[in-house]
């Protein structure tokens, strides 16, 4: 398998290169354009149990979509995101990552996908009750609104609310005012995530709060 993200860093989109006997899994509706030669599969997301979790806690399809190349000569595939913004890869050998509602996209055979409590600081921030937790040996593609950042955190490191996307196992999270009750309310800031721990946190330049709050004083 091969591929190439084009478009970055505002209108990103996966191009991918099936050889023959490759399989890809992605997000319900992520797909944009694939060869007609292409075999897809919809089916349940690790389970009914884990897909439900899936659906109403973690902000993702009650589906996802299998496809895989049949044939004997290599296949395109284009997936992309419903916001508009990047997109980028990690690759897992062994460990574990884990994301925000709505950041997931596609994996790569090997790779698992479950559902986990994240925390009432989480469902504070706004990020849900419940996070994505992708696990094994292989690929994951994600992608957030705006831009993104990898971060290396090292001990403490405060991140805006909605700005989270991603982030490894070992980073703990907890929800605090920014800068005292007057300060937070007059900063404009609010409740902040304080992070905490070792490991990478990736960072979207933009919030869909935020835009939503601005749409809604145009109105």
């Amino acid at each position: 398998m091969k591929y190439e993200i084009r478009h970055k860093p505002s209108f990103a989109a996966i191009f991918f290169t099936l050889q023959p006997g490759d399989r890809i899994t992605a997000e319900a509706g992520a797909m944009t354009s694939m060869s007609a030669k292409l075999s897809m599969k919809a089916q349940l997301s690790g389970g009914l149990v884990q897909a439900l979790l899936k659906k109403f806690f973690g902000g993702e399809s009650l589906f996802v979509n299998e496809f895989s190349n049949a044939t004997q000569q290599p296949q395109e595939l284009v997936l992309s995101q419903s916001t508009v913004g990047d997109i980028d890869a990690v690759e897992l050998k062994g460990n574990e990552i884990c994301f925000q509602p709505g950041a997931y996209i596609a994996h790569t055979t090997g790779v698992h996908m479950s559902v986990q409590w994240a925390g009432f600081s989480s469902w504070f921030s706004g990020e849900g009750l419940f996070k994505l937790k992708l696990n094994g040996n292989g690929i994951v593609f994600f992608g957030g609104y705006g831009g993104l950042t990898q971060r290396r955190v090292d001990g403490e490191y405060i991140v805006d609310s909605g700005h989270l996307v991603a982030y490894d196992p070992g980073i703990q999270m907890k929800v605090r005012l920014s800068s005292g009750l007057v300060g937070s309310v007059t900063s404009g800031e609010g409740l902040v995530n304080h992070l905490s721990g070792q490991g990478r946190i990736y960072l979207q330049s933009r919030s869909t709060d935020g835009l939503v709050r601005f749409i809604r004083s145009k109105i």
